[in-house]
């Protein structure tokens, strides 16, 4: 039920994107403390974007779960931040996340809700 996308404008080849987003997934399911056979992870790379008026390289990520802990968030922030700087080489200060925690009655799965 976690998902997480990571959109930037760094060109990356595809096997850079399937490595990353097989760290990232690991990544998550471990902040969550979820099964990873149930985390979705996405890349969406070389876009068009700019930040604060620059086309430097920059991160957009959204990660949504069901139950999602807003007292855990700023904690999420400093790790997915560092997890982005470190795979990626972008600056934290160029990196924006958003966070959505879904209702379970919101969340479809295998032609059912969670």
């Amino acid at each position: 039920m976690p998902y997480l996308k990571i959109t930037t404008n760094k060109p990356l080849e595809k096997d850079q994107e399937a490595e990353l987003s097989k760290k990232a997934s690991t990544l998550v399911s471990s902040l969550l403390s979820k099964p990873e056979n149930y985390v979705m992870v996405e890349i969406s790379s070389g876009n068009t974007m700019s930040f604060a008026g620059s086309n430097d390289p920059l991160a957009y990520l959204e990660l949504k779960s069901i139950g999602l802990p807003g007292e855990k968030t700023a904690d999420f922030s400093s790790e997915l931040c560092h997890f982005i700087s470190t795979q990626l080489n972008i600056n934290t200060d160029r990196i924006y996340i958003e966070f959505a925690s879904a209702e379970r009655h919101l969340w479809g799965w295998n032609k059912d809700t969670f």
